[in-house]
């Protein structure tokens, strides 16, 4: 992937979920991308097939960050938008680099 990317398709969503367990506790979040040429409304994300939350509309390239809710078993994310979109992806893991934090 190239950092600078260039929008092929007209309607497009990309997301990104992390959890992080550490020692002590978890943290996780979602991150969605509009990669599309075009604003994307009535965008629908849901955690674990349960809990869901509501973004009007996201502009081409813009990226917000959510933090799923404290009953979410951090399995799998769903984001549907119009035009289509229907996009779900497994929550990922950072790799640990030795020596630093959470490691």
């Amino acid at each position: 992937m190239s950092i600078f990317s260039v929008a092929t398709k007209n309607f497009a969503v990309d997301i990104d979920p992390i959890k992080d367990s550490q020692n002590l506790f978890n943290t996780a979040r979602v991150t969605v991308t509009n990669t599309g040429k075009s604003t994307l409304n009535h965008v629908k994300v849901i955690y674990d097939d349960k809990s869901t939350e509501n973004i009007n509309s996201l502009s081409p390239g813009e990226k917000i960050m959510l933090s799923p809710p404290t009953n979410s078993s951090l399995k799998s994310v769903t984001v549907i938008a119009d035009h289509g979109l229907n996009v779900t992806k497994t929550y990922r893991s950072p790799l640990k680099i030795p020596g630093m934090m959470g490691s």
